[in-house]
């Protein structure tokens, strides 16, 4: 009995912890998110060097007390460019998320209101957006219209929609049946009123938790399309463009300047995938 009495102790007290947002990994997740929004931010203020001046003879130089980092195929200063391209890495991803949970969450919100032909209308409509992936559209997007980030994050953005409204769909439609929805438009409240004040509010934890796991896939995808020469343009900054522009130096043993991006991504990403999860998991602990 008191070996299943402390077992039942330790595992309220874990879930009070994690409630009550004492997860170090959570707190480790949010600080590396602040750090790059940070970066992003202040990068050219931060960055010692000019990101794009050339220095042909320092050809993949290693690093030195001056240079962190070392130097890029093209005898640039890594970390400087690491800087520079934390705000072009960032900034696509945002834009993403931001347009594709706008309208993913208006679409799910609304077909779940009205029900009927307009839902089955939409639902059948996301399917076959559903159908393509994100990166072919964004692929042809670019290839089409031309290189940059315009193509790319309006295509992924029409691409992940169809994730965002299915998710949300069928919170909306849990919300939709509570007593309360019903007793709001016995009351006389408008649909409008409702959803703003009332149904999307208590969706907020899954809007959030849905945003950050998509900036991270928006992350990785914008970066792929940049490694294909199809998104930012050289000799701008990205951490897309550094890999592809360095992947050699892992050929020929200097490997500092690609995996120095590629690590940024991948902390970025996998930060904002944790976040994310521990977000949904404490909302639906308070519901």
């Amino acid at each position: 009995m008191s070996v299943a009495a402390g077992v039942s102790s330790v595992t309220k007290r874990s879930r009070v912890g994690r409630q009550r947002g004492f997860s170090p990994v959570l707190v480790i997740s949010a600080a590396v998110i602040v750090a790059a929004a940070l970066v992003a931010t202040a990068g050219p203020l931060l960055a010692p060097y000019d990101p794009n001046l050339p220095q042909l003879s320092q050809y993949f130089v290693g690093p030195s007390p001056e240079h962190l980092l070392g130097f890029d195929a093209s005898g640039r200063d890594v970390l400087s460019r690491l800087l520079y391209g934390a705000r072009t890495s960032m900034i696509g991803p945002l834009a993403v998320t931001l347009i594709c949970m706008t309208l993913g969450s208006l679409l799910a919100v609304t077909a779940a209101w009205r029900g009927g032909t307009y839902d089955a209308v939409i639902s059948s409509g996301l399917d076959i957006v559903f159908a393509f992936p994100g990166i072919l559209l964004a692929v042809l997007a670019a290839a089409v219209f031309g290189g940059g980030l315009v193509a790319p994050v309006l295509a992924l953005s029409v691409a992940y929609t169809p994730y965002v409204a299915r998710v949300l769909r069928g919170a909306a439609l849990r919300e939709r049946a509570q007593q309360y929805i019903a007793a709001l438009e016995v009351q006389g409240a408008s649909s409008i009123a409702i959803c703003l004040r009332h149904l999307i509010p208590n969706m907020l934890h899954l809007i959030v938790a849905q945003a950050t796991t998509l900036f991270g896939y928006a992350m990785v995808d914008l970066a792929a399309i940049s490694f294909l020469g199809l998104g930012v343009q050289p000799p701008a900054a990205d951490w897309g463009v550094m890999v592809s522009e360095n992947q050699q130096g892992i050929i020929q043993g200097y490997s500092i300047p690609a995996l120095a991006a590629g690590l940024c991504i991948v902390v970025v990403v996998v930060a904002f995938n944790i976040l994310g999860e521990r977000l949904y998991e404490r909302g639906e602990a308070r519901r």
